[in-house]
């Protein structure tokens, strides 16, 4: 039996999927309100047999705060992918993701001593990657550097993953992979899957740059990582780096707008001096933090070699990637206005 958190997530209802195509049983957390039949469609994306493999999940309710929901749910458990997080650049949702990222995991970790747990892997974010190596890139050994400012949501990915490896050291066989920003179908409007809205709402953009990838490589390389026994060890997961500008004129001119102006750095630091003095008044200026000027308007480059050389693996190029997901936004808001 294979557990996933955050199976209703982006990328947990997909590795569900995967371990479901190869055969796997798999238990999926969900909370009371999650909404399990926009999961059911999202499937008919990615299979042809989406409601049959639909119909093999073993849907639990599971309270984070609650160790004994937490055992309840490992019962029989081998496997465990932790995928559920919060995951945000708006200060108002700090404290949030302090509970969520770090107290869950925690939580997680131990119910998992004594248990039937074998496996763990723990899916953490590029956010976290400090220093260059000789080449100028972020790599697997880029550690966290406490000393730099970071955002509320690359320290709370930091400290999961120091949960993490404490229950490495005492034993457990743990994974944590790093992906990058993750392109995916469904959930639209929410953590990863907000970036076909976004770039539809908004006429601009920023100057720097991200490291992509899609939902399915993300998926495949977890599994496959699992199966491999690749323990103790973390993975950067991305396709490439791309401006911002590239992918959302690229999705924009798919969707007959124009393409979006860029926001100068200048720009921004304007708008974070107006947060000081109307930020209460104004809730959109509260996201003009240093960490989030910095990030959008930074160019960063990631390697990806490790995992591509552990699997021997091709990534689906940012580009295919965006136009089959944003193929099935489009056709989803045409079934929506039937």
């Amino acid at each position: 039996m294979v557990f996933v958190t955050g199976a209703t997530g982006i990328l947990g209802r997909v590795i569900v999927l995967e371990l479901l195509k190869r055969g796997k049983t798999v238990r999926a957390a969900k909370r009371p309100a999650s909404d399990i039949d926009e999961v059911r469609h999202s499937y008919k994306f990615y299979s042809e047999n989406s409601e049959d493999f639909f119909n093999k999940i073993e849907w639990v309710n599971v309270d984070f705060d609650d160790i004994h929901s937490l055992q309840n749910a490992l019962n029989g458990v081998t496997e465990v992918y932790h995928c559920a997080a919060k995951v945000s650049f708006h200060p108002k949702d700090e404290k949030e993701m302090y509970h969520t990222n770090i107290k869950g995991t925690e939580n997680l970790l131990f119910a998992c001593e004594d248990s039937s747990v074998q496996k763990f892997l723990h899916v953490s974010s590029i956010a976290v990657l400090d220093g260059f190596n000789e080449k100028g890139e972020l790599d697997e050994e880029s550690d966290f550097n406490p000393k730099i400012e970071h955002s509320a949501y690359a320290i709370t990915k930091h400290l999961s993953e120091m949960e993490v490896w404490r229950a490495s050291a005492e034993g457990l066989n743990t994974i944590i992979i790093n992906p990058g920003m993750i392109i995916g179908t469904g959930n639209w409007g929410k953590s990863s899957g907000d970036i076909f809205p976004t770039f539809k709402k908004n006429s601009f953009t920023f100057s720097g740059n991200s490291a992509y990838v899609d939902v399915r490589d993300v998926a495949k390389i977890a599994v496959d990582l699992m199966e491999k026994d690749q323990f103790g060890e973390r993975f950067i997961i991305i396709s490439e780096s791309k401006k911002y500008a590239e992918i959302g004129n690229q999705i924009r001119r798919k969707l007959g707008l124009k393409d979006a102006s860029i926001l100068s750095k200048g720009i921004l630091n304007t708008g974070r001096w107006l947060n000081a003095f109307f930020g209460w008044l104004i809730p959109q200026l509260k996201m003009a933090t240093k960490t989030n000027i910095d990030s959008v308007t930074s160019s960063s480059v990631i390697s990806n070699q490790k995992v591509k050389q552990a699997l021997n693996f091709e990534f689906i190029p940012v580009q295919e990637s965006v136009d089959f997901h944003l193929n099935n936004y489009i056709n989803d808001k045409k079934l929506n206005k039937l």
